[in-house]
């Protein structure tokens, strides 16, 4: 057999690929960063928010509203400054913490300026919280500015 007019020649250049290759192209390499960043973050996110959490349970959350429902259920509101324990107030999980309270007439008709400071007895002397308030107890005695002295406690 003669096959000299459709013989065929393949010239290779190069060798021969064994099998499949393929290469990733940029933009799957780069949908692949933002993924794993994405993922990343998340899971700093959730850590972060875990810690937040967790340095909250280790102390307890005080402020003054207990201090300051005392004085909103009185009917007399007398000027002065006044300290006390807040275990007294919220339990022993709060005897570590002391409040001070200074009330203050703050205008002539009977309106009364509440300020409450809650400080951490062991460890550091900074105060934790502060609340202010105004009321207005009308059968309160006379403060500072209606001519009376007030008391000091």
């Amino acid at each position: 057999m003669n096959i000299s007019s459709q013989e065929t020649r393949v010239e290779r250049r190069g060798p021969k690929p064994t099998g499949s290759r393929r290469a990733f192209s940029l933009l799957e390499v780069m949908i692949a960063i933002a993924i794993l960043c994405m993922g990343t973050f998340a899971v700093l996110d959730l850590i972060s928010s875990s810690l937040a959490n967790a340095r909250r349970l280790q102390r307890p959350l005080v402020d003054g509203s207990a201090v300051i429902a005392e004085d909103v259920a009185t009917n007399k509101l007398i000027e002065g400054i006044y300290q006390g324990n807040m275990g007294d107030l919220l339990g022993k999980n709060y005897n570590n913490f002391k409040w001070t309270k200074e009330i203050r007439e703050v205008q002539s008709n009977k309106l009364f300026q509440v300020d409450v400071i809650i400080q951490n007895t062991s460890g550091s002397r900074d105060a934790v919280a502060r609340t202010t308030t105004l009321l207005y107890k009308p059968d309160s005695p006379p403060g500072s500015l209606d001519g009376g002295g007030g008391l000091i406690h």
